[in-house]
């Protein structure tokens, strides 16, 4: 199944019935007066957060949704049928933005979550709504309003609680894969994840979900290479894994280049904890290793972990960091509760 982070989409409520103009005529009455019934409601554009779903790909294949119009009023004061809701149905983390692009309108984060988008036209009085004692056969109607239309931008920011960050080929998709269930392209030259994985990693009989995006190259938040727009599949989570590439020329200039990105990139990206790990350490000499921590060190401002996925070294103190750093974030995040007071 492709993967599909964004889309853009057109909704459009429906309109209101119109209402009914009507006299009753029957047998042995003579003024029946009048009995025309109003026009139902338009139909409503909901968006809903469902669970089993990954990625917006159906927005691909199908960009317009309208909710079916009001009913006609009819005679015998018999109103309209309402018309039936249109509902999109998203993955949780779906933002809906405006046609602008900027302007929020619903955050999905939760499975049920129901917003509606646009609400249906409501239906006009027939008839036999104005009636009065001065006006006992009222010969107009209403027509029903009309529904509500627009172009909305789905954009799909993965919620996970550990995100890996690095440059292409730093051993990103190797760990994921290690440490979950995930099954990732992996392979020995740059951008084989075209697009951003989840896998769930249980470890000291505790879960989180680990989030892998395409890795990051000088110039990314100016579109070169993928650009840095999967970075934000990783704005929810709760704390950065950076890979760097043990193999590489110079691991503290690696740090920084992807560093430079992350902060070019914004929306306090930056500013979420972040934990530095040395990748490959099974493919380096003692002096190697040594060297490359040295200089990553310096340029990260604290000692890194050293790790290898294909060797497991070092895997298992990586998962009990990025544990303790999301227990440490949901602690923070939990509201404050009021001690008890008689």
């Amino acid at each position: 199944m492709k993967f599909l982070d964004e889309a853009k989409v057109y909704i459009r409520s429906g309109d209101g019935g119109p209402g009914c103009v009507s006299f009753r005529r029957e047998k042995f009455i003579e003024f029946g007066g009048p009995n025309g019934g109003d026009g139902g409601r338009g139909g409503d554009v909901w968006i809903e957060c469902v669970e089993g779903l990954n990625t917006l790909i159906d927005y691909r294949y199908q960009q317009h949704f309208k909710a079916k119009k009001g009913e006609h009023g009819m005679g015998s004061n018999c109103h309209g049928a309402t018309g039936a809701d249109a509902v999109l149905k998203v993955p949780a983390g779906t933002q809906v933005f405006a046609e602008d692009g900027d302007t929020l309108i619903a955050d999905m984060t939760e499975v049920g979550q129901r917003v509606r988008l646009a609400k249906g036209g409501n239906g006009g009085f027939g008839n036999a709504y104005f009636t009065t004692s001065t006006n006992r056969a009222p010969k107009h109607a209403n027509p029903g309003l009309e529904g509500q239309e627009m172009w909305i931008w789905l954009r799909l920011k993965l919620i996970a609680d550990a995100g890996l960050v690095g440059l292409p080929n730093a051993g990103k998709s190797t760990f994921l894969a290690s440490v979950t269930a995930a099954k990732p392209k992996i392979a020995d030259y740059p951008f084989t994840t075209l697009h951003p994985g989840l896998g769930v990693v249980r470890n000291d009989q505790r879960e989180f979900v680990l989030a892998d995006i395409p890795g990051l190259i000088e110039g990314a938040h100016e579109g070169v290479g993928l650009g840095d727009r999967f970075l934000a599949h990783v704005e929810r989570c709760r704390v950065l894994l950076h890979l760097v590439d043990g193999t590489s020329e110079h691991a503290g200039k690696a740090y920084k280049l992807v560093r430079g990105e992350i902060e070019a990139y914004g929306q306090g990206l930056a500013d979420k904890p972040e934990i530095v790990a040395l990748s490959k350490a099974d493919a380096l000499d003692p002096e190697t290793l040594k060297s490359q921590t040295a200089k990553l060190k310096r340029a990260a401002g604290k000692a890194p972990l050293v790790l290898s996925s294909a060797s497991r070294k070092g895997v298992a103190e990586a998962l009990r960091a990025l544990q303790e750093a999301i227990e440490t974030g949901r602690a923070e995040d939990a509201p404050a509760v009021a001690e008890w007071q008689p």
